[in-house]
């Protein structure tokens, strides 16, 4: 579905649309496509703010990231949020156009709820998983038919399927053209991760160079992570589980084109471009820890290896309600965060987004006590074989589904004004 700029809605009054998100998977892969479509629809006519929620994930970039989406107007972060929930005033005082629609892209439903009412203002909720307060809530964009199917019959009708807005990447017609020696390292947006990921994708990377020279390595940097931040997790002495896994680190060597180096003198290229599809789209192969670069790697049609180590298994404290608050508790949180970790771990769960669509391994998950020089060797095995490689790539192309999510949401958000006003 696409939309024409020359019916952009030309009207008299401007309109406020307010996002509601929180951490940096929902800024990236679901306020950036989203506010780009609002744009082209509503044009001047629409003034786009983001406020964002606290949240256990957040990097604290979130509004850098921000900022650099052109079509958002106003920002709010997260520590100002709970005055603006209880006494309806951002930090910076804004004003409030007459008609407006409430658009939650993450966090709490309940919150688009209470703010809403407090603007005067409908709403709009994207249900990835469930739609909460259907008999309150103006209306639902859902991620697919089982979301709707939870709603009461009820309140279907304010439930429309748009699809996976995890979907909504842009490749700038840029094809897939992988380079059999090129593989991609996807470390992860946040710190949690980073401690985790950097060390292991190194290793495995050296492993990797090892057994086959010619492999080049390149790491596109998540828009929450800068080239110091990187280079923290890269060092032994500020992240002791690089020792622990028998790496000796690597430094951050700055030049045109920035690289890590190990002690055994392995580049791994550093991109800061966001998003780095055309360079992933070049890669044969990318290493990568779960999240949303899961989604959107499979949304590109690009082989991946999803590796989630558990040597450092107490690291891992970002679960969502009861489990979470436990994991973070002063004093006994690590005690906490390895029995939760270690229960959830024996659940058997999927927790590559491709695989989670499909209920079945279509790309090889490594959860567990990991270790590199093995995966490295089954790694090698697989790109030493393209056909391998092929038949992720086509099992890739038949669970991802289609695009448009974006396109569709902007279109219920002109339908919720069309509602509130005569403007349309």
């Amino acid at each position: 579905m696409s939309i024409n700029p020359a019916n952009s809605i030309e009207t008299r009054q401007k309109v406020d649309l307010l996002i509601l998100t929180n951490g940096p998977g929902e800024v990236a892969t679901w306020v950036r496509p989203v506010v780009k479509q609002l744009k082209v629809l509503f044009g001047e006519m629409a003034r786009i703010s983001v406020i964002l929620s606290p949240c256990p994930h957040a990097s604290g970039l979130e509004q850098k990231v921000l900022k650099g989406y052109r079509e958002v107007d106003r920002i709010q972060t997260s520590e100002h949020f709970f005055d603006f929930l209880l006494w309806g005033k951002t930090y910076e005082n804004w004003d409030w156009y007459k008609n407006g629609v409430v658009i939650f892209l993450g966090g709490d439903q309940f919150y688009t709820l209470l703010i809403s009412k407090r603007l005067g203002y409908r709403n709009l909720t994207y249900a990835e998983w469930e739609a909460r307060w259907p008999g309150f809530l103006d209306s639902f964009a859902a991620r697919n038919k089982l979301v709707k199917d939870k709603v009461s019959s009820k309140y279907q009708n304010k439930v429309n399927i748009v699809g996976d807005l995890m979907l909504e990447v842009e490749t700038k017609d840029t094809l897939y053209q992988a380079n059999s020696h090129q593989i991609g390292l996807m470390v992860g947006s946040k710190g949690h991760k980073l401690a985790i990921g950097v060390p292991f994708c190194l290793a495995i990377a050296q492993a990797l160079n090892e057994l086959e020279p010619e492999y080049e390595f390149m790491i596109p940097l998540a828009p929450t992570v800068d080239l110091d931040m990187l280079a923290y997790y890269a060092n032994p002495l500020t992240n002791p589980l690089i020792e622990k896994i028998g790496l000796t680190g690597a430094s951050l060597i700055s030049e045109e084109i920035p690289y890590l180096q190990t002690k055994q003198g392995l580049k791994i290229k550093l991109y800061s471009e966001f998003p780095a599809h055309s360079k992933l789209l070049q890669c044969s192969l990318v290493i990568t820890t779960v999240g949303a670069n899961t989604a959107e790697l499979a949304a590109l049609g690009i082989p991946m290896w999803v590796i989630l180590p558990t040597q450092q298994i107490d690291i891992m404290r970002t679960w969502e309600g009861l489990p979470g608050i436990l994991s973070r508790l002063p004093v006994l949180g690590t005690t906490f965060a390895k029995a939760i970790n270690s229960w959830f771990l024996k659940q058997n769960k999927l927790y590559a987004w491709p695989n989670i669509w499909a209920n079945e391994e279509v790309v090889p998950e490594k959860i567990g006590i990991v270790e590199p020089t093995n995966i490295a060797r089954e790694i090698s095995l697989y790109l030493q074989d393209p056909t391998k490689l092929e038949k992720i790539r086509a099992k890739l192309e038949k669970v991802r589904g289609d695009s448009g999510a974006a396109c569709k949401i902007s279109e219920l958000v002109r339908e919720q004004i069309a509602k509130s006003t005569s403007l349309l």
